[in-house]
């Protein structure tokens, strides 16, 4: 393996996109630098490796209640009351706190997830709601059953989450919004984008 032929990537609009910055964060004690893309455009480089026989080191935020590593999955479910088609507005306001975040965070079926954008990822990341937690391999896709796309991600906190054996599936929602950064061979970043990051 020759680290020269990887790169790491992000997406955070408190830089230029296309220019190398150096990440705020603890963990980059190197002061490394990492090559800036917009949202889409980072989605696209991860899609892309997976397609062509790439895996993908990741860098995210496991801290959120959507992440169920027991269950094997990660999730941001929408907690907007608006979302919920059959729920009836009174016995809504009739819940205790408790009792609606074990509504919104119950994976036994799919859920109805945050809608994420650039604006909004970068406000998570500035207000340290989406922090620099943990890195992780990513491997394959897989789909729910109503054709929601999901990440195959391999942990290394062993095999004891029982379900899916040290791997988890996590949400094209949550991967938009709590991805701090990508590294994967420059070989795997689509040619498009390859070209405005100079490669």
């Amino acid at each position: 393996m020759n680290p020269a032929d990887y790169v790491t990537i992000g997406s955070f609009t408190h830089h230029p996109f296309y220019e190398p910055f150096i990440l705020e964060i603890p963990d980059n004690w190197g002061w490394n630098e990492i090559d800036n893309v917009q949202l889409d455009e980072l989605m696209r480089v991860l899609d892309h490796a997976l397609e062509n026989g790439y895996s993908v080191c990741w860098d995210a935020d496991v801290g959120e209640k959507g992440f169920n590593w027991n269950a094997g999955i990660a999730l941001l479910p929408s907690e907007n009351i608006e979302d919920l088609s059959n729920l009836e507005q009174g016995r809504w306001s009739e819940m205790s706190d408790r009792q609606r975040q074990a509504m919104f965070y119950d994976f036994s079926s799919p859920r109805k997830e945050m809608e994420i954008t650039q604006e909004n990822r970068q406000e998570w990341f500035d207000n340290y709601t989406t922090t620099d937690d943990h890195l992780m391999h990513i491997t394959g896709t897989a789909v729910d059953q109503d054709g929601n796309k999901f990440y195959k991600v391999k942990n290394s906190w062993g095999v004891d989450n029982h379900v899916y054996e040290g791997y988890f599936y996590c949400s094209e929602a949550y991967m938009r919004a709590k991805t701090i950064f990508f590294m994967v061979h420059k070989d795997a970043v689509p040619r498009q984008i390859s070209k405005k990051l100079d490669y």
